[in-house]
């Protein structure tokens, strides 16, 4: 018969023993040890900082809040999206904050906490917020500013109404806009249709939104049939104030945001408005999905007109650390750079990078040039002083206080 293998001695099975032994006691380490703690990772109440915090390798991300005009929300936000995908972007966290131009500066020289970059319609109110800043801090409270995008104001109205106004007047201007306000029976009078009711004119609230701003500065330029030169004296004219009072007197419908004025009219058609001043990307957003609704919509130019440049303004405000101007700066370079810059041109902007082209056959200003888009808008007017714009904001204040 054949004889069994080895057999293990008493020493051999000890060895097996102990090597069992080990590998459960490294199981259980294995399983129950305690995490280790990092300095800097804790939890409030001391205990170890969770899987997945935001505290760890990579750091915290630092938050950078922008109060912006409204008329360039669809491209910022869009823009905030890729930013994320950036290596930057992986590390700054951008709150968008809607706000009126001048509602925003108010905030800012409040001291709201939120706000570390400034991003208005236009540089119309710059002059007036540095003086009231410089008053509360002897100090600029600008640490770096661009024009990330530039748009005209414009005349947008109805085709069918603007024909009937042009046959009647020959131009859409604000003296022709006066004239037709001040017809008692509207329509009627400028074009023999009564159903259309009295002639329906809008823009936004000068006191909350740059674009109701440039507006009445725009009436004070063509008034005094001049494009750069407004000075005090020349909003102090008894006439002139009359002359804009009698339009003033009439507007329809404020708002104290030029894409929600412009949306109400493409919603809800010729009864509300019949034109509005607003600016030139805030109509051609809308140019298509008002033909579907309502029919075509006309764009005209103001005989003196200014640039919305929608400047971004980095602040040296008391609350922004040095953290959040240096994550302001890189969202300012992504934002200029060229193909961030192209999709504004599919917003209606005219680039404010003058390396992005803006006639090409897909460019909106090709593309609805049968509108009435017109890439050489005329004469420009120059922003006026402080004084200019606050005596301009009073006047226009003291008579909506008497109705």
């Amino acid at each position: 018969m054949a004889t069994d293998g080895p057999k293990l001695t008493l020493f051999g099975r000890l060895l097996v023993l102990l090597f069992i032994g080990a590998c459960g006691y490294g199981a259980y380490l294995m399983f129950h040890k305690e995490p280790l703690r990092f300095s800097g990772t804790s939890a409030p109440n001391g205990q170890p900082a969770p899987s997945g915090d935001t505290k760890g390798s990579s750091g915290p991300q630092t938050e950078v809040g922008i109060a912006y005009g409204t008329e360039k929300q669809r491209w910022l936000e869009w823009a905030v999206e890729q930013f994320k995908t950036t290596p930057a972007g992986a590390k700054i966290k951008i709150n968008l904050i809607p706000m009126g131009s001048l509602e925003s500066a108010q905030a800012i020289l409040g001291g709201d906490r939120r706000i570390q970059v400034w991003s208005p319609a236009s540089a119309l109110y710059e002059n007036v917020f540095l003086d009231e800043w410089q008053l509360k801090y002897n100090k600029s409270p600008i640490v770096r500013k661009e024009a990330l995008a530039l748009s005209p104001m414009v005349f947008v109205s109805w085709a069918e109404r603007h024909d009937a106004f042009v046959a009647k007047y020959k131009e859409v201007s604000f003296q022709t806009i006066n004239q037709a306000l001040r017809e008692p029976a509207g329509w009627d009078a400028i074009a023999g249709k009564s159903e259309w009711g009295l002639f329906k004119f809008g823009h936004t609230h000068p006191n909350q939104s740059n674009s109701g701003l440039m507006t009445l500065t725009l009436m004070a330029y063509d008034y005094h049939k001049k494009a750069r030169g407004l000075v005090l004296k020349d909003i102090l004219d008894p006439q002139f104030q009359s002359w804009m009072n009698g339009i003033e007197n009439a507007v329809t419908g404020m708002s104290n945001s030029t894409g929600n004025m412009m949306r109400d009219m493409v919603l809800r058609g010729p009864s509300t408005f019949d034109v509005l001043c607003v600016y030139e990307n805030v109509a051609i957003d809308y140019l298509k999905s008002a033909e579907g609704r309502w029919g075509e919509l006309r764009v005209t130019y103001p005989r003196e007109n200014m640039w919305s440049d929608n400047p971004y303004y980095i602040l040296d405000a008391p609350w922004s650390s040095a953290e959040q101007r240096t994550a302001a700066n890189a969202f300012l370079d992504f934002l200029i750079s060229e193909p961030i810059q192209r999709e504004s041109l599919k917003h209606g902007f005219r680039p404010g990078n003058p390396a992005v082209p803006i006639r090409f056959p897909e460019s909106p200003f090709v593309a609805y040039e049968r509108f009435g888009l017109k890439v050489d808008v005329g004469t420009m007017t120059e922003t006026p002083k402080a004084e200019v714009i606050n005596n301009l904001l009073a006047v226009w204040q003291r008579n909506r206080g008497n109705r």
